[in-house]
């Protein structure tokens, strides 16, 4: 991976999906990323990245030869219409329903929706409401 900066959130580090069609996924993840407003920044042989999020194939050397299996993983929304339109993205490039946008009761205003992508891992885009950032990311230089 040629890059000599890198923007982290504050939170997690990345997250690594291994998963049995990395072209079926790279395609889900690049359309339902592009309408969360993060793209896919890099794509080498056997896996693709984009921020903190790496996907690879169960052959790429990261991946120690195994499928991670069913795991949640939870992208943050700018507003509301965000949400609705990552849930009709990810249904038309072959996520499943697993949850159509709406309030959650886990606190005011959490508005969600989720999908099953691919391998069957949960995939939740999230607004909280109004909140202001104190920074975009955390940069890296090195």
């Amino acid at each position: 991976m040629e890059t000599n900066q890198l923007h982290r959130g504050r939170l997690i580090d990345h997250l690594q999906l291994v998963v049995s069609d990395l072209k079926a996924s790279q395609d889900f993840y690049t359309a339902v990323l592009s309408v969360l407003e993060i793209p896919v920044v890099g794509t080498s042989d056997g896996y693709f990245w984009a921020d903190e999020l790496v996907v690879s194939s169960a052959e790429s050397p990261a991946a120690l030869g195994a499928l991670t299996g069913r795991h949640h993983v939870a992208f943050q929304a700018k507003d509301r219409a965000t949400v609705d339109a990552f849930y009709s993205v990810a249904l038309a490039h072959g996520g499943r329903d697993n949850g159509a946008p709406g309030e959650r009761a886990y606190h005011p205003g959490y508005y969600a929706a989720f999908v099953l992508d691919p391998d069957g891992n949960n995939i939740e885009a999230v607004y909280h409401g109004e909140a202001r950032r104190s920074a975009t990311s955390v940069v890296i230089d090195f």
